[in-house]
């Protein structure tokens, strides 16, 4: 039996191991801020001395000494590569304001990969989504290197559009369909042939759930496989049904081995109508679907006004082609679905 003084211990005990644990927390966000502003500033003020000497050999002059007589002086941690990162970081932010936001939301080793991305607009993706789903470093890269910006549906929009629902996300925190669902899902980890059934792609999705969950985001949950909804004495199957904890929404997706098909528009109907009418709890959103597919027929889509709706078709890779050939094919559909978005506007 427990007696009262070892109930008292623990509750000392956890109390002092909270208040430890928070001001090892506390320091750590300190060291963070001061080490990121410090490197900032180190960055600007060889920006500085540089610009004014507008010689690049004399740049890399300056940096390659400062290195030598920093590490002579304090040891590791000031190599030329180090250096370059500050450099980097004062040039991609220049004002001192956004740099003290930033060390409050990132470690440094988010910082530097911040700092890579050339484009302003896909970095600004990178810092929200980031800050939402609070990504690890190690997760921050994959999502870099798998090209999520490129696959989600608000890189096709115009970069007007991009920047104003970006700075909705940085101001609410509140995210849309089109920050949530991509084109296309790589599916290259289900290790499927050639040749395989709609039954096998589902069986294998299953068996790999956890990398399936982390192609579609960290906010999907798996509710159920092969849900069976019954309308007018008639059985139907949702292939897969999810919920999304920030859209609030069911999500029915519904798996194709071929190209995407007209009448895969009905049934995902069918299925949303059902769920928004018989299982859609208070508080939530409408139902969204996610048709996934070997292939997409694009005007099928257009015509049938799906960018419109809570249906989403996109494609899946089970096996992935190499990755310069992949961005090509982005930045052409990217392309294609501004140039696509600005005729729609213009003939309103």
């Amino acid at each position: 039996m427990t007696s009262l003084a070892d109930i008292q211990f623990k509750r000392i005990f956890g109390d002092v191991k909270t208040l430890i644990e928070q001001a090892k927390t506390d320091v750590a966000i300190q060291v963070n801020a001061t080490m990121s502003m410090l490197y900032w500033q180190v960055g600007k003020r060889i920006n500085d001395d540089v610009l004014k000497n507008k010689r690049a050999q004399y740049g890399k002059q300056i940096v390659v000494a400062l290195s030598d007589s920093l590490t002579e002086e304090y040891g590791t941690g000031w190599s030329e590569k180090q250096l370059r990162h500050c450099i980097r970081f004062a040039e991609v932010f220049p004002e001192e304001e956004i740099v003290s936001t930033l060390w409050r939301q990132f470690s440094w080793s988010h910082i530097k990969e911040l700092i890579y991305i050339e484009d302003s607009l896909k970095r600004s993706f990178y810092m929200e989504m980031c800050k939402i789903e609070k990504w690890s470093v190690r997760t921050f890269r994959e999502r870099i290197n798998s090209m999520l910006y490129e696959r989600t549906s608000i890189s096709k929009q115009p970069e007007e559009v991009i920047r104003q629902e970006l700075q909705l996300v940085g101001e609410t925190g509140k995210i849309t369909p089109d920050l949530v669902f991509k084109d296309p899902y790589f599916l290259d980890f289900l290790g499927l042939k050639d040749v395989y059934s709609e039954k096998e792609l589902e069986s294998a999705i299953i068996a790999e759930l956890q990398r399936f969950i982390s192609e579609l985001g960290i906010d999907f949950a798996f509710l159920a496989r092969q849900k069976r909804i019954m309308i007018d004495n008639r059985d139907y199957y949702i292939d897969l049904l999810f919920y999304h904890r920030k859209l609030k929404s069911l999500v029915v997706i519904d798996l194709k081995i071929g190209e995407f098909e007209a009448a895969y528009k009905g049934q995902m109907e069918l299925y949303l109508n059902y769920l928004n009418r018989y299982e859609r709890e208070e508080g939530e959103n409408s139902p969204i679907g996610l048709i996934l597919c070997a292939g997409k027929n694009p005007e099928h889509i257009e015509l049938m006004h799906l960018k419109d709706s809570n249906i989403k078709v996109s494609e899946y890779l089970t096996i992935l082609p190499k990755k310069e050939l992949l961005l090509d094919r982005f930045h052409r559909a990217i392309e294609i679905a501004q140039h696509q978005f600005l005729e729609r506007e213009g003939r309103k």
